[in-house]
């Protein structure tokens, strides 16, 4: 039988590990370790393999989970490594740690070594100690600054320094600094100076000194800040003038930020030496306050923060920067944006002082808007700190008892996050305080500064309350430093600054670098050694982890999915694991990972199995056994392992498959059990005849045995073992029990000593084995000690009786009583039992009777009793009856004082028409007051009632006016109490609306917004977008009752926005949207016009618009017009119209007149006149030219499109022969390129073709041609490169042609050589002018040449745009580019790498377009990384370009699988790259091929099948290949479980246990019950089992609701439904009820036995059921129910049923009431005013009680004079408005009792 790994509990597991320890000889080394597991583990400690024993210098240490080895005066030979190996029944886990042990070092003989002085500290060997560290300075720019520390540690520790966690030579030039090294002289340890040379600003920062030796590291920093000297000129000539900010050469930035929020700005500046910053404000420079923050990131960066940003923060803000090479400037130009609603009034600035108040306030638009407080970015709640007060429209914020951390900036903010911001200032001893918290990453510096009002004063700073080290303080004046270089998670939390009463406290919160967790070992292999054991061996990790590491070696059982640690290793190699460190036999596998301070790799498998078998030794073994006959025999051993072992009875082997059975059939039983280490055997009610059996035990290594021996059981106690302790209540009925361990065996009863003896009141029963004793009704004499004795030995119970407990009837509520002097006061309590004993206290002290207090007892009524009271009985009485109390609170008012209520004077303060009532309460209820009114009595009405209620008398105002203002008096004598009434209006409220309303309107449409007030004369404010309205022509406001409204006659959209109703106590919210109204034409009606004009002439269209207002467009033809003379647009009203003075055939065409919604389109159609000639007007004189002279003849028509016809002497004119004809709008022109002799002639222009059309002639006449000369020379010219070259020169005639010529070759038109003419003047321009332009330019007329040099200088070709650095990946195409400041010829750059011309290569390509070019490198390799340039004559420019290998990247990753247990899993992906070696894992635990695992690899595919999956493979699979992880998720579904048998119909009776059963294919397996289609949870009735596959359903008592159908279902799978029926079970009344006669205030009881015992039973009493109460108790006694009523009224008499079931049984019950009594009887006499009440009042024996009332023997009848009143067991006669004939004698008569008194009645 294999024990469940629940049983075995938890392995050993280090929480601490041992650390090695370096000592000198002859000091103390000591290990330390914590180490947990259930059961403790065992710890032991070796050396070298062998276990340590405690000796002389060898100790052993264990507190709990704390183990520690102390070995006292180590020597050399102690050195080694310790083993602490910690072993429980679970498991085993191992830790080791190194001891070494150094010489002592050498030190010089000392002549008196008693006097030898102590070594300072850090002198001793160990880590570095600071002697001194460096303390933070303040200095001004150009100061040297000395940083010093020193040291100490053996070996001598080496020093170094860092600025702001960088080494100083990469921050400055060697130049700027020096470090000095301290001389031996100047004391122990070692020191090192830092010397800055002239302190620049940037110098400012954190300097560390860190101090490292073969132990460890120490570390001190300090605070530097430079500070700009006040005064301008610099002291130091070299250094460069102070920043001053320049106006910007460009336009700057802009930035918008929203009100209330941060503005953040960042400059990154570089140079060298580092530049200096300033940031400017509007030309002003900036220094930092509490919502200007400067300073630096982490990315060294320089940012300046402005916090809740205002509408005065707007404007320019500059930073400049500055070093020794120059200096330059970033802006940008800061707009905040304003709120829509805003505050009234704003926050403003104040101050306070230390422990006093500050008073912030502002005021919002409207009383209705919530606001919140904020203190920077925390919430601020009403408190007794701040208290928060709303006025109205006030917001206001008291700070009370104003400390430090006070200071700060505060915003009140409202809806839409709308804030107003104002700085706190505490004035105090702390100028500058800590900020609220500092976030600092782990391993940086934490520098925490604080200035104070006075300068040299000593402050203690703290962390959580303990004291810093004085090495991490500075002060320097006014300013105080706190330095904590290299921050660790140790350092958070509350950091205090303290100075006499004032504090300052930030909270240091250190964020944590996460660290990469160590790698996994490496080579991991197992090797099966010698028997039971296994060789396990690896590699340390590549890389190997930066912090310390250790290795955790883990195991697994096969077949199990837990993992146990094993140990622990520091060095790597390998380990021997033998069958010792396994709990039980078994297949086990291990693996192993590697830890470190920054975490776990993950863990690495070792391929395989070993079986490992335990070593068992007997730990504690067996042992004989004596027991009595019929007892169960215990044998037990325990082992060191677990293990399974055999049992012999007499030398026969028990069977070990079963865990319980029999020797032989009939014989003696057994059960087996294993428990952990624990192996037990447990005989079963052995005899007598099995005395002398031999048991023993047998499995690998150990062998054991044990004998049974028998003897006769003598009788002992079963039951109860200890004293028992009961309470019973008179009455009850007691039964005590006693149980023995023989049946029928005599035992005796005692009481306190003395023997019992049997009556009717003491029972005493014997059955089988338990004795009973019976007190049928329990008394209080029967309390005692019972004792039950036989044999010698005793059973004892402690039986207390007591009285029920006592209950105050009358009085349940506190009762007050009023008196004058000398009346009788009676303070009555009624208890619920007549012998019940009460106490009466006095202002707590116990009242004890006397001539002045009388106490009465009468049955159950209490009383006490004043005859003739004084003001000093006033006071609490109490009246205690058991556990309750009656409160009574006596007044006794001296006569000379009428009014007991109000004693002082009242203020009423009513809101009008609300009810008001004025009370007076008197000592005595006949007397008489009078009301006044300002003096004035008041005069009853309805709107004034005067009421009188015993003593109370009321004046009420049931709707009170304003002018019911004023004091009223009530007097009576010479008393009066006063009230003043002050009556004011209700606050307004607005009744509609009661929402916020929503109004869309048009352009134009009268807008209403109307508010309804509570009360008409209510003033009310109406508001616009947070500013009040004022009334115009645009915006009424009107007012109609209790109705407000706010019109606009024609809203417009700038109408729109968020109006406000103000009513002071109530607002009302609308919000307005004004929109435009649909522009129609409203005439004409058709939306398409065909009109006709004639031409030229007056063209008008027009159309009527609506609104008036509305804006149109007109087109032509498509195109927008524009008004001019000869296009007029007109407005009038609605009318729009467009007009054509002077209409032509051209204006003919589509007219759109286009409003915002509508358009409508005139077709405008202008008839042509008839053709005219314009110009000439007249037939032009003749026209000479010289031949060869161009000749133009031009006439212009009234029609553009008319056609003409031209002829020359009477013959049409043919174009060409140097003839052309032109037709340009209505001109019509002839051309004569070159004029001849035969061009002479009449030239006739004629308007068509019909005979007799308008025609014109010219003559021209042709003269004989002049000689061409060169009127002026060509002047030379000198150009740039690309610039143009244009010469000049004149001729004539201007009509000569002339010749070009460049270096003596004809010049000819073309893309870069322009000729032109302009009249006599002759133009060459050459375009684009290169080197090889350069010449001799000549040009030739006729005969006559000129001449002129060209000299053509070359330009520089520079770069405008250089290159940049490009950064590409292996594979991709990159493009290098860079543009030229003019187009360079072919060749003018050159493209170069690293210097070199590039190399012929394909991939390489160029190319130019214009002034740019451009280098392509396409599919870039690693070799084609380095730097790039492009090269002209004139300029360089260069690049880096930087190629990463090409990233493996996951084309197709994998997908998460789900199967069923048993099939197959395929996962694939596809990667970006071929060939690449990946490895696959499922759980962490790498996969190697075999039968059920395949491994595929082809291309860029990488697959793995994984086949015969069980429910323990599911988990992650992952694809592992470099730095490429992909995973995804295998679920391996159970195979459903079906239900072989389901459960069976079944019928049971009524109050029995009915089981339903199923049964499944699989025992684990989940099953849900259902009943009626609900499913059913387990209760103390119901119960669900699980027996292996079997499935129980156990209902207990079943009942009625019990019966119906029941199903299963386990999964998708059902069985059922089956019936279950309860049978109803019979029950029947053995012994009927018996009736009952009985007193009032007796007690009664019922008995009734039925047929069955489990039977619930139901009393009646008068048809009206019965609950357990304080009078009522209900009980049952097996078949017996019992039914007792006590304290019995006359009311309870009827008739008692009892019912169980269908049986039930009735009883009478009779009650004989007590006879009727007066406990209280009126005054003989009373006397009473006339028109006065009066009242006689009684008080009987109980409640309930009729009395009758008679006057002179008359009985009185209810009515207007005569009222009856009941209260409890007190009535009273009232008789209204007494006259004198109501004088006389009155009775009251209760039962046979009466009392009389008699009525006088004085006055008129």
């Amino acid at each position: 039988m294999k024990a469940s790994s629940g049983d075995q509990g938890s392995p050993p597991c280090f929480l601490r590990f041992p650390r090695p320890v370096r000592v000198v000889s002859g000091a103390e080394a000591e290990l330390k370790c914590v180490v947990l597991g259930e059961p403790p583990p065992v710890v032991v400690w070796e050396k070298g393999g062998q276990q340590l024993a405690a000796s002389e210098r060898l100790s052993f240490l264990a507190d709990g989970a704390e183990h520690g080895l102390l070995l006292s005066t180590a020597l050399p030979t102690d050195a080694g490594v310790y083993v602490c190996r910690a072993r429980n029944a679970a498991g085993e886990a191992y830790a080791a740690a190194a001891v070494t042990v150094l010489e002592p070092p050498a030190s010089e003989p000392e002549p008196q070594p008693a006097e030898r002085p102590l070594p300072p500290p850090g002198s001793g060997e160990g880590a570095p100690v600071f002697l001194t560290g460096p303390r933070s300075q303040w200095v001004l720019r150009g100061a040297e600054v000395v940083l010093t520390c020193r040291a100490g540690g053996l070996p001598e520790p080496t020093l170094y320094w860092e600025k702001d966690g960088m080494a100083l030579d990469e921050v400055w030039d060697s130049s700027h600094f020096a470090l000095e090294p301290g001389r031996a002289e100047e004391g122990p340890g070692a020191s090192l100076a830092l010397r800055i040379l002239a302190a620049r600003l940037p110098d400012s920062g954190v300097y560390v000194c860190h101090a490292r030796n073969a132990h460890g590291h120490a570390q001190a920093g300090a605070l530097l800040q430079v500070h700009q000297p006040p005064e301008n000129p610099p002291s130091d000539p070299d250094e460069a003038p102070a920043p001053v900010v320049e106006p910007l050469k460009c336009a700057p930035k802009t930035f918008w930020v929203n009100e209330g929020k941060h503005a953040k700005f960042r400059c990154y500046v570089m140079g060298k030496p580092e530049p200096e910053i300033e940031w400017h404000w509007e030309g002003r420079p900036l220094l930092p306050d509490r919502r200007r923050l400067m300073y630096r990131d982490r990315d060294g960066g320089f940012v300046l923060k402005v916090l809740y940003c205002q509408a005065k923060d707007r404007g320019l803000y500059v930073c400049a920067a500055r070093n020794s090479a120059g200096q330059t400037l970033s802006a940008v130009q800061l707009h905040v944006k304003e709120p829509r609603l805003r505050f009234t009034r704003p926050l403003q600035d104040v101050e306070g002082r230390e422990h006093g108040i500050a008073v912030l306030e502002c005021k919002v638009p409207n009383s209705r808007i919530p606001t919140a407080w904020f203190r920077e970015d925390q919430r601020l709640l009403p408190c007794r700190k701040y208290e928060q007060i709303e006025e109205g429209t006030v917001r206001r914020l008291i700070i009370h008892r104003l400390k430090a951390d006070d200071d700060g900036v505060y915003l009140c903010e409202m809806r839409g996050r709308v804030r107003t911001v104002a700085n706190v200032t505490v004035k105090g001893p702390i100028l500058k305080r800590l900020p609220r918290k500092l976030d600092v990453l782990e391993g940086e510096n934490a520098v925490l500064l604080v200035e104070t009002l006075e300068a040299g004063v000593e402050g203690r700073w703290s962390r959580d309350g303990e004291e810093l080290p004085v090495i991490c303080q500075s002060s320097s004046g006014h300013m105080h430093a706190l330095v904590l270089p290299g921050v660790t998670r140790e350092d958070a939390g509350e950091v205090t600054f303290s100075l006499g009463n004032s504090r300052t406290t930030t909270l240091l919160r250190v964020k944590c670098v996460k660290h990469s967790p160590p790698g996994p070992p490496l080579s991991a292999e197992m090797f099966k050694g010698h028997k039971n054991t296994v060789l396990l061996t690896w590699k340390p990790p590549d890389p190997a982890p930066e912090t310390p590491f250790i290795y955790r070696l883990e195991r697994q059982e096969v077949g199990s999915e837990d993992w146990i640690q094993c140990f622990s290793i520091e060095k790597a190699g390998a380990v021997e694991v033998p069958g010792d460190c396994v709990p039980s036999e078994g297949d086990y596998r291990f693996r192993i990972c590697t830890v470190s301070g920054h975490g776990r790799s993950p863990h690495v498998v070792f391929h395989g199995s070993a079986h490992l078998v335990p070593t068992a030794r007997l730990v504690a073994g067996l042992e004989d056994v004596q027991v009595y006959d019929g007892e169960d025999a215990v044998f037990s051993l325990d082992l060191s392992t677990i293990i399974q072992g055999t049992w012999f009875l007499n030398g026969e082997e028990l069977k070990s498959n079963e865990p319980e059975g029999q020797v032989e059939p009939g014989a003696l039983r057994y059960r087996m059990e294993q428990k952990g280490l624990q192996h037990r055997l447990i005989l079963h009610a052995v005899k007598h005849q099995d005395s002398g059996a031999l048991i023993g035990f047998s499995c690998p290594g150990v062998q054991d045995s044990a004998a049974l021996t028998i003897q006769e059981s003598p009788v002992h106690i079963v039951s109860p073992q200890d004293k028992v302790s009961l309470t019973f209540t008179t009455s009850d009925r007691v039964v005590l029990t006693c149980e023995l361990s023989r049946v029928d065996f005599p035992a005796t009863w005692y009481k306190d000593g003395q023997k019992v003896e049997e009556s009717e009141l003491l029972v005493v029963k014997m059955d089988g084995r338990k004795h009973r004793l019976i007190l049928p009704e329990a008394k209080v004499q029967d309390s005692g000690e019972f004792e039950c004795r036989t044999e010698g030995v005793s059973a004892f119970f402690g039986v207390t009786v007591q009285d029920p407990p006592v209950h105050i009837v009358e009085p349940r509520e506190h009762v007050f009583v009023h008196a004058i002097t000398s009346e009788c006061v009676m303070l009555a309590c009624e208890v619920d039992r007549e012998d019940a004993p009460v106490c009466w206290y006095k202002d707590g002290q116990e009242v004890e009777e006397s001539d002045f207090v009388v106490l009465e007892n009468e049955g159950p009524h209490r009383r006490l009793v004043l005859p003739a009271t004084q003001p000093s009985d006033g006071g609490e009485f109490q009246c205690v009856a058991g556990d309750e109390r009656a409160y009574f609170t006596v007044t006794i008012t001296d006569v000379s004082s009428w009014i007991v209520y109000p004693s002082g004077k009242v203020y009423v303060a009513a809101v009008r028409l609300e009810r008001v009532v004025l009370t007076c309460e008197l000592c005595r209820p006949w007397a008489e007051v009078r009301w006044t009114k300002d003096g004035e009595e008041v005069v009853e009405s309805p709107a004034l009632l005067l009421q009188k209620e015993d003593t109370v008398r009321r004046l009420v105002l049931p709707s009170v006016q304003l002018e019911d203002s004023g004091e009223y008096l009530c007097e009576i004598d010479d008393e009066s109490a006063s009230f003043t009434l002050t009556v004011t209006e209700p606050p307004v409220r607005i009744i509609y609306p009661r929402d916020e309303v929503t109004l869309i309107a048009v352009t134009l449409e009268c807008v209403v917004l109307m508010c309804e007030l509570s009360r008409e004369d209510a003033p009310v404010r109406w508001y616009k977008d947070g500013l009040e309205v004022e009334e115009s022509e645009a915006l009424v406001l009107e007012r109609d009752g209790p109705r407000c409204r706010l019109v606009l006659p024609a809203a417009q959209p700038e109408d729109g926005g968020e109006f406000v109703c103000d009513a002071g106590d109530d607002s009302a919210f609308f919000t307005v949207t004004v929109t435009a109204p649909p522009e129609r034409i409203v005439h004409p009606a058709a939306r398409s016009l065909d009109l006709h004009f004639g031409a030229p002439g007056r063209v008008e269209l027009r159309c009527e618009v609506a609104p008036a207002g509305s804006q149109v467009r007109w087109y032509k033809d498509g195109l927008e017009v524009e008004a001019s003379d000869a296009l007029q647009l007109g407005a009038e009203g609605p009318t729009r119209t467009l007009t054509l003075p002077h209409a032509q055939p051209e204006d003919a065409g589509e007219y759109v007149c286009e409003t915002r919604d509508e358009a409508i389109t005139f077709n405008v159609i202008l008839a042509e006149p008839p053709v005219q000639f314009l110009a000439p007007e007249t037939t032009p004189s003749l026209l000479c030219v010289a031949p060869g002279e161009p000749v133009v003849l031009s006439c212009e028509l009234s029609r553009a499109g008319a056609p003409v016809v031209w002829s020359h002497n009477g013959r049409p004119v043919q174009e060409g022969e140097g003839l052309e004809l032109h037709a340009e709008g209505p001109r019509r022109v002839l051309c004569i390129q070159a004029a001849g002799l035969a061009h002479a002639g009449l030239y006739t222009c004629q308007s068509g073709a019909a005979p007799g059309a308008p025609s014109l002639s010219f003559t021209v006449q042709v003269a004989e041609p002049l000689p061409v000369k060169l009127v002026s020379e060509l002047t030379p010219l000198t150009v740039h490169e690309g610039d143009d070259a244009t010469f000049r020169c004149k001729v004539s005639p201007p009509d000569a042609d002339v010749t070009w010529l460049r270096n003596g070759a004809v010049v000819t038109p073309g893309p870069q050589v322009e000729m032109a003419q302009n009249g006599s003047s002759r133009i060459l321009t050459l375009r684009g002018c290169q080197l090889g332009d350069a010449g001799t330019v000549t040009v030739r007329a006729g005969s006559t040449t000129t001449s002129a040099r060209l000299h053509v200088r070359e330009t520089e070709l520079l770069f405008l745009r250089r290159l940049q650095d490009v950064r590409a990946e292996e594979g991709q195409d990159v493009c290098l580019e860079v543009e030229t400041g003019r187009v360079g010829a072919a060749g003018a750059v050159r493209w170069v790498r690293g210097g070199q011309p590039l190399p012929h290569d394909s991939r390489l390509s160029m190319a130019q377009d214009g002034h740019i070019h451009r280098l392509y490198i396409h599919g870039v390799i690693l070799a084609d990384q380095g730097t790039y340039g492009c090269e002209s004559h004139h300029d360089r420019t260069l690049a880096r370009l930087s190629v990463r290998p090409r990233q493996l990247r996951v084309l197709r990753p994998l997908e998460d699988v789900t199967v069923s247990e048993g099939g197959s899993a395929t996962f694939q992906l596809e990667l970006s790259q071929e060939g690449v070696t990946g490895e696959w894992a499922r759980g962490g635990v790498r996969l190697h091929p075999g039968l059920k695992c395949h491994i595929h690899s082809e291309g860029h595919s990488h697959r793995l099948v994984l086949k015969g999956l069980g429910l323990a493979d599911s988990g992650c699979v992952s694809f592992t290949a470099d730095s490429l992880r992909c995973a995804a998720r295998l679920v391996v579904r159970e195979v459903p479980v079906t239900i072989v048998q389901g459960p069976q119909d079944l019928e049971v009776t009524e109050g029995d246990t009915a089981t339903l059963e199923c049964e499944l294919s699989q025992a684990l397996a989940d099953v849900t019950w259902e009943k009626d289609g609900n499913a059913l949870t387990p209760s103390p009735r119901l119960r669900l089992q699980a027996l292996g596959t079997r499935r129980l359903l156990q209902l207990r008592r079943c009942g009625p609701s019990d019966a119906g159908t029941y199903s299963c279902a386990v999964g998708t799978t059902r069985a059922g439904p089956v019936r279950l029926t309860v049978r109803e079970r019979t029950v029947a009344v053995l012994s009927e009820l018996r009736s009952v006669s009985a007193r009032e205030g007796d007690g009664a009881t019922f008995e009734c036995i039925v047929s069955e015992v489990e039977t619930t039973g139901r009393w009646e009493l008068g048809g009206r059921p019965l609950r357990p109460g304080a009078r009522v108790r209900i009980r049952q006694e097996g078949k017996k129910h019992i039914l007792v009523l006590s304290e019995l009224r006359a009311e309870d008499a009827g008739e008692v049923r009892f019912q169980a079931g269908p049986a039930q049984s009735l009883a009478l019950l009779e009650v004989e009431a007590l006879p009727l009594q007066m406990c209280r009887h009126p005054p003989r006499e009373k006397t009473v005013l006339v028109g006065r009440r009066a009242v006689l009042e009684v008080t009987v024996s109980r409640s309930g009680g009729h009395v009758c009332w008679l006057r002179e023997g008359a009985e009185l009848c209810p009515g207007d004079k005569y009222e009856m009143r009941s209260h409890g067991p007190t009535h009273s006669l009232v008789i209204h408005d007494v006259r004198p004939e109501d004088q006389g004698t009155y009775c009251c008569q209760a039962g046979q009792d009466s009392a009389h008194t008699r009525l006088l009645v004085e006055g008129n």
